[in-house]
């Protein structure tokens, strides 16, 4: 007879452990199946980044809201450093002020603040006599080591809340109430399937009707630049990506003029943020390329596009290149996530928006609040 269990979660990045979280909290017995040794995907190659101000109006943004506080929380139980506080964006040029102007007088952006050159060079002396004229900050934004998180937070999930893993599993069939894997079944009353960007393994055609593609990022770690972030960064081109910056109407005239002055980096999906990490190196990113199979090579003009949106901003060359990588995830133009219900007792659960992090844990605890009941 095989072991079984009150919910089995497919998928041990960020969006299936928020999931087994949940579970966990409400003591259900909870498995988790991985085809990998350990997680291995967009959940760890990534800045570990949660951002809230930039999510989009409405559920994107509460879920980034709640998600935040279970960040905070399970941080501090687990043992997760919080590395960063906040985020500041750093206005090079005055169409990028008045955007921010506008968001802060929304409801999203009434904790915020937009920063006149000296408050941002206060606030982040690194950027004194950088190419920045103004900025914003928000105080919402957590950043962690991803890397270090996920697996801290696997043996937390384990010793903690007794969350049983199968690491090195393949699924090979899901039906209700039972995972047919590659070492034998596992029997569970509920199911939620969180493949990441695995499009192809388990129901493939329901995700194809959602026509989800993948999206390609590159990324870099930079040597220590003898200077101290207080915050995650980011500038001009970071108010095109997220949605509650985009969709504003004043946006529309920095997006003009970077279509004349960012061309290239436009075209490759690139725009910069910068976080430090604990023994002082920074991670820089990123670019966005979109296909149903991305190629899995690194560019290295995409990389010199990203370095050079460093060099414009902090008017110094970047220090020495480290590593740098490639990583993917699930995207949609329409959705920012998709909870589906391919048959009964199961949930597959896709954040197609490159927002794992920022709203896994809150998605987690909806997925199974419609499975269990509230």
């Amino acid at each position: 007879m095989p072991e079984t269990f009150d919910l089995a979660v497919v998928g041990a990045g960020i969006v299936g452990l928020g999931h087994a979280l949940a579970a966990a909290r409400r003591g259900l017995r909870v498995v988790v199946v991985d085809r990998d040794s350990a997680a291995n995907g967009a959940s760890i190659r990534n800045f570990g980044l949660v951002v809230v101000s930039g999510q989009t109006p409405g559920l994107s943004y509460r879920r980034a809201r709640r998600s935040r506080e279970v960040w905070l929380a399970t941080a501090a139980e687990a043992g997760i450093d919080i590395l960063h506080r906040g985020m500041v964006i750093a206005a090079q040029r005055p169409e990028a002020l008045d955007a921010i102007a506008a968001f802060c007088t929304t409801p999203e952006g009434a904790s915020c603040q937009a920063l006149t050159a000296a408050e941002l060079a206060e606030r982040e002396p690194s950027l004194a006599g950088s190419g920045a004229i103004g900025g914003f900050f928000s105080p919402h934004e957590l950043r962690v080591e991803s890397s270090l998180a996920l697996p801290r937070l696997v043996e937390w999930l384990r010793t903690r809340h007794d969350v049983s893993f199968r690491f090195g599993t393949a699924v090979r069939g899901v039906e209700p109430g039972r995972l047919r894997t590659s070492v034998g079944d596992i029997a569970a009353s509920r199911i939620a399937i969180c493949p990441g960007d695995d499009l192809a393994t388990l129901f493939s055609e329901t995700i194809a009707e959602y026509r989800v593609r993948r999206c390609k990022l590159q990324m870099l770690r930079l040597a220590d630049p003898g200077f101290r972030l207080n915050s995650a960064l980011m500038s001009d081109l970071s108010l095109l990506r997220y949605g509650a910056f985009a969709a504003m109407p004043e946006t529309a005239a920095l997006r003009r003029r970077l279509e004349s002055e960012r061309a290239s980096a436009l075209e490759n999906g690139v725009h910069l943020i910068v976080t430090q990490s604990a023994d002082g190196s920074l991670v820089v990113g990123d670019s966005h390329h979109y296909g149903t199979t991305p190629d899995p090579f690194a560019s290295t003009e995409v990389d010199a596009l990203i370095l050079a949106e460093y060099e414009a901003l902090f008017r110094a060359s970047p220090p020495r290149v480290t590593a740098h990588w490639v990583g993917t995830y699930a995207s949609s133009s329409k959705d920012e996530a998709l909870r589906l219900n391919p048959c009964d007792g199961v949930r597959l659960v896709i954040v197609t928006s490159g927002t794992g992090a920022s709203t896994g844990f809150a998605l987690g605890e909806e997925t199974i609040a419609e499975l269990f009941g509230d």
